[in-house]
């Protein structure tokens, strides 16, 4: 028997979602008959990912040029969205930015590593207040937050990335305790490493540079960071967690905290720095 997973004609909110792992969220849910309001900074690139998921999937899409480290900004979104759906059922909180350079963290000045929490944590916050008042009651409310494995693992160039990470495990227990009487879910997807756009011509240079073909290259680097999978994963695999844990059948899952890393926090295999 087919898995329903009762999502046609629910609404939607992403943040992060003109790419990568925003914008497979996206086509996941609009694949189910979602409607989505894509959140992002880059209009251009908001109505090329609109145009793509309205093709594939036939759904209505919202495209909202969103600065989410402005509270003005996102609360205007959220008029938006109100105006244009009324209701919005799933907030995910993907939203966050690429490790700014590779030197030592702890010797930033405190502007760098507010900037950094002001995006991901603070942005995620933001945005769960703004369309909370948009959340039914009725059981289909779904907030669904993107952390990592920096929470857990420590990567030498990724401090403020861990933190907010951490943070965005820990908001999600608090989120589903404060709202667990207006029977919203909260819950958090902990991504491994993925192969989004960046990483793929990441991984395609590194191929050029040792003489090796991408796949190789791919090979031996998943082995060393200690990938029981042997691979990083694929966008649409976070896409599909997502999805079902948005759906009717995932309505038990209340504070939890999924782990999507091919085995990565699990193998005690030494990971480089």
């Amino acid at each position: 028997m087919a898995m329903e997973l009762g999502l046609n004609g629910r609404v939607a909110v992403i943040s992060g979602g003109s790419k990568g792992i925003g914008k497979a969220i996206a086509r996941g849910l609009a694949a189910e008959g979602v409607d989505v309001i894509l959140l992002a900074r880059g209009q251009e690139q908001l109505d090329q990912a609109a145009d793509q998921i309205r093709k594939e999937h036939r759904v209505k899409v919202l495209p909202v040029s969103t600065d989410i480290t402005k509270a003005d900004s996102v609360k205007a979104a959220a008029a938006r969205a109100k105006a244009e759906f009324g209701t919005v059922h799933i907030v995910v909180n993907n939203a966050g930015g690429p490790i700014r350079r590779m030197d030592r963290q702890i010797l930033w000045p405190d502007s760098d590593w507010m900037d950094d929490l002001n995006l991901k944590i603070v942005g995620a916050l933001r945005v769960t207040q703004a369309f909370l008042p948009l959340m039914p009651s009725d059981g289909t409310g779904r907030i669904i937050n993107i952390s990592g494995t920096a929470s857990t693992v420590v990567w030498a160039p990724a401090l403020t990335h861990a933190l907010n990470n951490a943070a965005m495990n820990q908001a999600t227990g608090y989120l589903a305790h404060d709202l667990a009487a207006q029977q919203i879910t909260v819950n958090t997807v902990i991504p491994g490493l993925v192969g989004t756009e960046g990483r793929e011509v990441w991984a395609d240079n590194l191929a050029k540079q040792q003489n090796v073909t991408k796949a190789e290259f791919l090979s031996s680097f998943c082995k060393r960071m200690g990938i029981l999978a042997g691979r990083w994963a694929d966008m649409s695999e976070v896409a599909d967690t997502v999805t079902f844990l948005a759906s009717d059948r995932a309505r038990y899952f209340n504070g939890s905290k999924v782990v999507l890393d091919g085995g990565l926090s699990i193998n005690p295999n030494p990971r480089p720095a």
